[in-house]
Order: structure tokens, then sequence, then C-alpha cells
């Protein structure tokens, strides 16, 4: 019982609240769960499709190509293939997390990864244009110009100090799944 107490946690926690938030105002309670709901819609909309295309990825693109082009040594190509897969894709942040971990398995480099995550958080075609529409140009250049460099430090650093570690993580969780 304990266990799949501490299983849910989260999930238990969120309703604790949601039902605090109706008894503290119920108008507010009905309009946070409704958002939530929304949000939860959404999510479930979004997350099966981007499964299934990773899915294929898994299969069509060979573990070899993945590591020859993102892996170590790929250099400058790494983080353009990194920089163009964040630019293109659509959704939210918490799809691209899956999808790194992937490449991660995949044999990409961790900075690779990590300047992927940066630029889908930042440079996403349709935030770019929302950006450029509502701030305008010249502030989209300055956050451009000011994040991506800061994103591959980030990225670098991070990959200096963690990638062993990664590394383990990784093998580990592929030796227990039979990977």
């Amino acid at each position: 019982m304990i266990k799949i107490v501490k299983s849910y946690k989260w999930g238990i926690i969120f309703l604790l609240v949601m039902v605090g938030l109706y008894l503290y105002n119920q108008s507010l309670g009905i309009e946070a769960m409704s958002i939530s709901l929304l949000n939860f819609k959404e999510m479930l909309l979004l997350v099966p499709p981007i499964f299934i295309l990773m899915g294929l990825m898994e299969v069509w693109v060979p573990k070899e190509t993945l590591t020859k082009y993102m892996g170590e040594g790929s250099g400058l190509k790494g983080l353009f293939i990194a920089f163009v897969l964040g630019t293109a894709a659509a959704g939210p942040l918490y799809i691209a997390f899956p999808i790194g971990v992937m490449l991660l398995k995949k044999g990409a480099r961790l900075s690779n990864v990590l300047f992927f995550l940066g630029v889908w958080s930042t440079t996403k075609l349709p935030v770019l244009l929302f950006e450029v529409a509502s701030f305008g140009l010249e502030f989209t250049l300055i956050h451009i110009g000011i994040s991506l460099p800061l994103y591959l430090i980030s990225a670098v650093l991070i990959e200096r100090i963690e990638n062993r570690n990664v590394t383990k993580l990784l093998n580990q969780d592929a030796a227990e799944k039979g990977v």
C-alpha cells in the first residue's frame, strides 16, 4: 500500500490541492480543474504521435548512423542537426525530453542533446513567428543571439561535468531492459 502511495504521490498531492482549492473557493476550484483537464487533453493528443514517431525513428535510423552524425566526433555537424531538429519541432517542451533520451540511447553526444533541448525551447518556428510578431525582429534576433551561445556553452560544460554519469545511467538502464 505504501509503495502504491509513493508511486502516485504527485497525483495524490494534485488531487488534494484541487479539493482544497475547491473547498476554499468553488469557482476558482472549478476553473483550475477545467484548465487542468484541458492541459491533460492536449497532452493526450500530443504524446501518442510523438511516441509513434520515436518508435519509427528507433527502427529507421540505425544507431551507427545517429552516432556518426550526432555522436562523439560529430562536431559542428552534430550541433547543426540538433539545431535543425529543435527548430523544426512542434509541441511543448515536455515532448522534447523523451526524444532527448532516445537520442542519448542511440549514441548522440550529451552536449548535442542538451543544445537540442535549448533550441527546442527558443527557436521553434511557431515560437519565432509569434515572437517576431509580438516583440519585433530586433528583440527576436537579440534573444536568439544571446540564447544560442549560452545553450551551447552550458551544454559543453554540462557534458564535461556529467558525461560519465549519464553514460553510466544509460548503460545501466539498457542492461535492465535487455537492450
